[in-house]
C-alpha cells in the first residue's frame, strides 16, 4: 500500500476540481477499495467542497455521492494509524466564504504555501510515501508574501537542500533540467561546467535510487546544431564537453551535447532513459508536445518523493466544471512506482 499526501492547490483555480474528478474515477475508487492507496488530502475541507461542488455541476453528483467524499474524516494533525482511505487534513488556512475563481487572492496563495508545507512535514516525518501537489498560482503566492517562487523553491527550503532538479516525464519521454526558474538570459549563463556536473551526478543518483540502474543521460545542447564548432556559440565547447567528459569519469552514462533538435526524438526511440535540457522550455516543450495529458513533475534532490500536475491553475476555465484530471491521475501513478523504487513501471492509471 502507498500512502500518499495529495495538496488541493490554489482555491480558486483547479486543482481542487482535478483532485476530486480523479477521486471519483472507478479506477482510483477500485485501488482505494483493494488497499492500494491510502490518501492524505491537504488544505481545507471548504476548498475540497468548493472541487466537489464544480464537479457536481460538472454532473458528476453519482459518483461524488458514491465516493463519500463529503463525509471523509477531516483531521487537525494527521496520526499514522489512521486507517481511513481518504481523509482531509486541515490546515486552517483562513479563506473567505465567497473566493472568486480565476482570480488572483493572497488568502488563496496563502492557503496554497501551508498545503504545501503541511503535506512536506508529512514527508519528512515518514508519516506518508510521497507527495502530489495540485496547482499554485505564482502571482498568488507572491502576494500572500511568499518570496519561493515555486513549488521547487518551496520544498528546497523546507527539506533544507541547495540543489534541487525538475524532471519532467511522460510515457516514453523523461526530461530533467538544469534550470527552469529563470530568465533566458540568466539559464544562459548558468550553463557551466560545474553546474552541469552537479546535475549529473544529482540525475544519475536520483534515478538510480528510483529503479533505474546506470541510466543512460543525453546532454542537449544550447546552441542551433550544437553550436557547429563554435560558430554559432562556445557553450558546447567550453562547458557542455568538459562536463559530459567529467561525468563519464566517475562512472556516470552521460553523452552529448546532442543537438536539441535531435535529442528528444532519440530518446523517444529508447536511445536515452533521460535527457538534460539546459532551460525551461527546451524540456517543457519536447515534453508536452509528445504526450501532454499524461505529463507529470518529479522534484530531484528533496529527501522524499514529489511528483505533480505538469500544468497549471487554469484561471482561464476553473470553476467551470471542464478541467481535465487526466494528469492528476498520472502524478499519483508516478508517485506510487517511485515509492515502490519502480521509475521504469510508471504508467498512468487506467492505462496498459
Amino acid at each position: 500500500m502507498a500512502r500518499l499526501a495529495i495538496t488541493l492547490g490554489d482555491p480558486a483555480g483547479i486543482g481542487p476540481e482535478v483532485v476530486v474528478k480523479w477521486l471519483v474515477r472507478a479506477d482510483t475508487q477500485a485501488a482505494l477499495a483493494a488497499g492500494d492507496l491510502q490518501l492524505v488530502l491537504v488544505g481545507t475541507p471548504a476548498t475540497l467542497a468548493s472541487g466537489i461542488q464544480v464537479a457536481t455541476r460538472a454532473g458528476l453528483t453519482a459518483a461524488v455521492a458514491a465516493a463519500g467524499l463529503a463525509e471523509c474524516a477531516v483531521l487537525q494533525t494527521f496520526d499514522a494509524a489512521t486507517t481511513a482511505s481518504v481523509c482531509v487534513l486541515d490546515t486552517g488556512a483562513p479563506l473567505s466564504q465567497d473566493i472568486e475563481f480565476g482570480v488572483v487572492n493572497a488568502l488563496c496563495g496563502a492557503a496554497a504555501v501551508r498545503a504545501v508545507e503541511a503535506a512536506a512535514g508529512l514527508c519528512l516525518e515518514g508519516q506518508v510515501a510521497g507527495m502530489v501537489t495540485a496547482p499554485i498560482n505564482k502571482a498568488s503566492v507572491n502576494a500572500s508574501g511568499c518570496s519561493d517562487i515555486g513549488h521547487q523553491e518551496m520544498l528546497a527550503r523546507l527539506a533544507g537542500v541547495d540543489w534541487t532538479a525538475t524532471m519532467l516525464m511522460t510515457p516514453g519521454l523523461r526530461v530533467a533540467h538544469l534550470s527552469t526558474h529563470k530568465s533566458l538570459a540568466q539559464a544562459v549563463a548558468y550553463v557551466t561546467r560545474d553546474s552541469v556536473l552537479s546535475k549529473l551526478e544529482l540525475v544519475h543518483q536520483t534515478l538510480t535510487r528510483w529503479g533505474l540502474p546506470a541510466p543512460r543521460i543525453a546532454v542537449a545542447a544550447l546552441n542551433p546544431h550544437g553550436g557547429e564548432d563554435g560558430l554559432l556559440g562556445r557553450e558546447e565547447i567550453d562547458e557542455l564537453v568538459p562536463a559530459v567528459r567529467d561525468a563519464c569519469t566517475k562512472g556516470i552514462d552521460a553523452q552529448g551535447p546532442i543537438p536539441a533538435d535531435s535529442v528528444f526524438n532519440r530518446a523517444i526511440n529508447g536511445e536515452f532513459d533521460v535527457v538534460l535540457a539546459l532551460f525551461h522550455d527546451q524540456g517543457h516543450i519536447a515534453i508536452k508536445v509528445h504526450d501532454f495529458h499524461n505529463s507529470v513533475t518529479a522534484t530531484l534532490g528533496v529527501p522524499f518523493i514529489r511528483t505533480s500536475v505538469d500544468h497549471g491553475t487554469a484561471f482561464d476555465i476553473a470553476g467551470q466544471g471542464i478541467a481535465d484530471a487526466t494528469g492528476m491521475a498520472a502524478a499519483v501513478s508516478a508517485a506510487h512506482a517511485l515509492s515502490l523504487g519502480r521509475l521504469a513501471d510508471f504508467q498512468p492509471m487506467g492505462q496498459s
